[in-house]
């Protein structure tokens, strides 16, 4: 009976409390702001200096940003780092689409831009929808120059162009896989050529290409060559929003994982006193192709920022004892259960929206391959402190063992020795251009955040 008093809905505990309302419309700005993770460390560094936080690592609450992805945060606790820390580690990056090194192509009287996909996306989820362009071109003396189109109503938009019906017979017949060729990802730029002369013959000949890149050396002051030195990301365009007539779910772009990015911070903030223990929250990037790079979570920026922080705050004790005693939360979105698709998950071990954040004791695959394995005593410890603060919580496994699968930054802080264990809110569509969470759920899990950094 106590098993199923936890599994009630959060609805019955959180609804018409105006602090769900007011997180939940700033959470959908905020999605709807940043769809980048360069977007979301600059947010998020506007919201750290509006708090008082600084670079120099000799104060007390402190912040460093490595190539404007990954973020370090941090809020000197009473006792020594080696004494103990609470950590909250997500990632801000999220599947997309990126240009290519040679994009621009014109074809069948339409100029497009080649793709190469980025992270796990199901490609006929991009097809035949608006998309938006953001990201940074750098020129060559250091310039850099943002680049957003296609969010705003007066701009356009670009799309990839799907194959109609008619003509899909045998591409229906082929395996999902198959069927969609990353090659045909090819985003549509334009479509008015440029009429000039031509130098041998002095005829008149039309570019399509030629004309895209006069419209953006008008715009921008870029030429093509200055694509080899740019981030360009293809994104959703448009804004997120609330799902349903009750407006009880949120849909929208990017909320694996910036949802937890949003309300680990929002948790972060809210608190004004000294901490006991150090408080860290660090936003990787690159999670979402295995944390590779040297803005993803198996570089070596954490512990370069905890030396520092050692150093800047003088402290005794060894970087060996601060993560061998260091508390940690890997917060990243969970699978719940899909009422189409309920066959891939075994019920008595999934989680179900509405009803809080979900632990997951480990990911990995298949026979656990790449897991981190939650420890009995971690998990002890934080059911305890989420019961005593009566917060609500469910623990699920991703899918049915030979079916389900997927890969967290928890095994990576695993390697210290830290304690570390999956745990966030879930999320519908997960990695498709539409993903969709409750609102109840993104409450809870923003309580469940504050009540471990605070433990």
């Amino acid at each position: 009976m106590e098993l199923e008093t936890k599994q009630l809905s959060c609805w019955n505990k959180y609804e018409g409390d105006p602090k769900l309302k007011k997180l939940s419309e700033l959470y959908v700005e905020f999605l709807s702001l940043n769809k980048t993770e360069r977007e979301t460390i600059s947010w998020v560094k506007q919201q750290l200096k509006q708090h008082g936080f600084s670079q120099d690592f000799s104060q007390e609450k402190v912040f460093r940003i490595l190539h404007n992805k990954t973020i370090f945060i941090a809020r000197k606790g009473k006792i020594p780092l080696a004494g103990g820390t609470r950590l909250i580690g997500a990632h801000a990056d999220t599947p997309h689409l990126d240009l290519k090194q040679h994009p621009f192509y014109e074809e069948c009287e339409v100029v497009l831009a080649k793709t190469h996909y980025y992270g796990g996306i199901r490609k006929h989820q991009w097809l035949a929808r608006p998309l938006a362009l953001h990201g940074v071109i750098v020129k060559e003396d250091g310039r850099q120059i943002e680049i957003k189109i296609g969010e705003d109503e007066s701009e356009p938009v670009f799309t990839i162009a799907d194959l109609l019906p008619h003509l899909a017979y045998k591409q229906i017949e082929k395996k999902l896989k198959d069927a969609f060729e990353a090659e045909k990802l090819n985003v549509i730029l334009g479509h008015i050529p440029l009429k000039e002369k031509d130098a041998k013959t002095n005829k008149e000949k039309a570019s399509l290409k030629k004309h895209l890149l006069s419209l953006l050396f008008e715009k921008y002051g870029v030429r093509e060559e200055d694509f080899y030195s740019a981030e360009i990301q293809v994104v959703p365009a448009g804004k997120a929003r609330f799902i349903g007539l009750d407006k009880g779910l949120i849909g929208g772009y990017g909320q694996d994982d910036r949802s937890c990015v949003f309300l680990s911070l929002m948790a972060f903030l809210e608190q004004q006193e000294q901490p006991t223990h150090t408080q860290i929250l660090i936003f990787w990037d690159k999670e979402e192709i295995g944390s590779d790079g040297s803005t993803g979570a198996k570089s070596w920026f954490l512990t370069y920022c905890l030396e520092d922080l050692l150093e800047g705050w003088q402290q005794k004790g060894k970087l060996s004892q601060v993560f061998l005693n260091m508390k940690a939360l890997s917060a990243d979105v969970h699978a719940p259960i899909d009422p189409d698709y309920q066959e891939v998950h075994e019920k008595l071990n999934a989680s179900y929206l509405g009803h809080g954040p979900v632990f997951c004791k480990f990911t990995g695959h298949r026979g656990k391959y790449g897991a981190n394995d939650a420890h009995a005593e971690y998990i002890a410890w934080l059911r305890q402190i989420l019961n005593q603060n009566n917060i609500p919580w469910q623990m699920a496994e991703l899918g049915k063992v030979d079916l389900g699968g997927g890969g967290t930054v928890a095994k990576f802080l695993a390697m210290y020795g830290s304690n570390v264990i999956d745990f966030g809110p879930g999320v519908l569509s997960m990695h498709s251009p539409f993903e969709i969470s409750s609102v109840a759920d993104l409450y809870a899990t923003y309580l469940a955040y504050k009540t471990f950094l605070k433990a």
